[in-house]
């Protein structure tokens, strides 16, 4: 197998990844609180050559070595954590962030979490019978203080939730209830987040939690505000990812013919008689 065929195959995988990764941020371009995925590739090993000496004639202004690259890779693949556009539901669960911050949820009774931008909050009760502030999936979201936001019955339809994501509930009787503080984290390396299903991020084994994303408070110093009655939207620009989709659609068929250039060649070579 010679170096063209080498050059295009590894080309055409990791092209065909990013396909995939396109294909994934354009349908998921209505999703609220969608980060659209972004890939990074590297070349692959080059290979410095000289040509004889019988190639130097005269009048030549070239040099005499030359590169031969052996396709590229995609290396990685993150999150781009750019603000999406905000839109007004009036809906009191509805909550948007502003900034670069994420809500934790819990993903399962063991306890461990999961992180999302989608703020499209509910109340669902528990086994016990407690009414919590759950996503629309029904993970429980996270309170500053630990475990879960509590909503009580006689407060479940009038609840504010202010720019700090504190959680306020307003009895009949006027009575002022603080149920609770919703928890965020901002992410310091987007790279080591894995994005799972329901619109999930978590961080993957063997990396330590506090690499990757520390805990942050709402407020006028962090950059951060929480908006009730907003939802965020999927910060994917449909036409930015057609037009990359057809550049990449295009790099892949350049690449599919150079493979079979290269195998015509190869063949019309092994065909010959001395």
């Amino acid at each position: 197998m010679n170096g063209s065929m080498i050059s295009a195959m590894a080309s055409m995988s990791g092209l065909q990844q990013k396909l995939d990764m396109l294909a994934d941020n354009i349908a998921n371009v209505d999703t609220v609180g969608y980060k659209r995925k972004v890939g990074t590739f590297e070349d692959l090993l080059t290979t410095l050559k000289q040509q004889p000496d019988a190639f130097k004639q005269p009048g030549r202004l070239t040099p005499m070595g030359f590169n031969q690259g052996w396709g590229s890779r995609l290396t990685m693949v993150q999150p781009d954590m750019a603000q999406g556009p905000l839109k007004e539901t009036d809906q009191p669960y509805d909550v948007a962030i502003e900034g670069n911050a994420l809500f934790q949820v819990t993903v399962d009774d063991a306890g461990h979490t999961g992180y999302t931008r989608g703020g499209s909050f509910q109340t669902t009760f528990t086994n016990m019978g407690i009414n919590i502030l759950t996503t629309k999936e029904g993970y429980p979201v996270a309170s500053v203080n630990g475990g879960s936001i509590e909503i009580p019955a006689e407060v479940q339809s009038n609840v504010r939730i202010d720019a700090s994501g504190n959680v306020i509930g307003t009895t009949p009787a006027g009575d002022i209830l603080q149920l609770g503080q919703v928890k965020l984290v901002q992410v310091d390396k987007p790279g080591l987040l894995t994005q799972v299903s329901d619109n999930l991020f978590t961080v993957a084994d063997g990396v330590q939690v506090g690499d990757v994303m520390h805990d942050v408070t709402a407020s006028a110093e962090s950059k951060i505000a929480i908006k009730q009655g907003y939802l965020e939207q999927s910060n994917v620009v449909l036409a930015d990812e057609m037009t990359d989709l057809i550049s990449v659609q295009r790099a892949y068929q350049l690449s599919g013919r150079a493979l079979t250039s290269s195998d015509t060649m190869m063949g019309l070579a092994n065909n010959l008689r001395a």
